[in-house]
């Protein structure tokens, strides 16, 4: 830095450093534009069409279809009795989803183990996974609830049906993406098969299980809201808060309620989507 008089007047190469610094700055800023702007354009998109459908129902008086998004907004965050109800509601849904997950996640990787191992594991136990994940859940409704009953257990077994295909899939599909050339050196080392699950195809598998997790969070979240409107015995969650503001027509309460099992599944699938990249992103690209 050159000074002439009591100014400093910075030389050649500080120059260039000080505008490659405020150009890397000018791109970060657009980046991040990028990114944060056209998701912000469509939250105001949505905004305005809610209003616009709210005014059109208000003026037809059925504004208990469609209230206006500031009342659901005073509804969720300004109504301390409201939002703690929907709190406790909540709590209880997250604990079922978070059971239900679990239990999905151990019998998913299991059973994708199983089959991994030979083909005609595979041909005889797939199907039923795929069958599972096809049956309505509202078919068998009557049935869990005469087996076990309409309290918490039958909502976790709800949630898990919904949230295990995802894991079964996933998880066979990354079992089985292991290298042909590493199988064959692992085989050409007498390698056994527990070595070969543990040290080859487990490792191959890691992205395809974190995916499979975080869609199977995601899809928990659902079964444990449907398990709700299924069975209202017990603690009762979100789904069963649900169920009585729109019994009762109290719109504005309903879409809160909806909101925030809306807003539970989005942070749930974003965690499990960043325990992934936390967990593997070092060596895979994990979106």
């Amino acid at each position: 830095m050159a000074e002439l008089g009591a100014v400093q007047v910075p030389t050649g190469s500080e120059s260039v450093a000080i505008a490659n610094a405020r150009m890397a700055r000018a791109r970060a800023s657009f980046t991040r534009a990028r990114v944060v702007l056209p998701p912000l354009g469509v939250l105001v998109l949505i905004i305005a069409l809610w209003y616009a459908g709210a005014a059109m129902f208000d003026a037809q008086g059925r504004s208990f279809v469609l209230p206006y998004p500031h009342l659901v907004f005073e509804h969720w965050f300004l109504d301390p009795a409201r939002r703690l109800e929907i709190f406790a509601y909540t709590l209880n849904t997250i604990q079922v989803m978070l059971i239900g997950l679990a239990i999905a996640i151990v019998i998913g990787v299991v059973w994708a183990v199983l089959m991994s191992q030979a083909k005609w594991l595979e041909r005889s136990l797939y199907p039923y996974a795929v069958i599972l994940q096809c049956i309505p859940i509202l078919a068998l409704v009557p049935l869990i609830g005469i087996s076990i009953g309409y309290n918490t257990p039958a909502r976790i077994v709800v949630t898990v049906m919904i949230s295990l295909f995802p894991m079964v899939s996933n998880t066979l599909f990354g079992l089985q993406s292991a290298e042909r050339g590493q199988r064959e050196l692992f085989q050409l080392q007498g390698a056994s098969r527990l070595t070969r699950l543990i040290k080859l195809q487990f490792p191959s598998a890691l992205p395809l299980i974190f995916v499979g997790l975080r869609n199977a969070a995601g899809l928990s979240v659902i079964g444990a809201i449907v398990g709700d409107q299924f069975f209202k015995r017990g603690d009762p969650g979100i789904g069963v808060l649900i169920y009585n503001y729109a019994s009762r027509l109290q719109s504005a309460d309903l879409y809160a309620a909806i909101l925030t099992a809306s807003l539970l599944g989005v942070v749930v699938f974003l965690l499990f989507g960043l325990l992934g990249r936390l967990a593997i992103g070092r060596w895979y690209d994990f979106g």
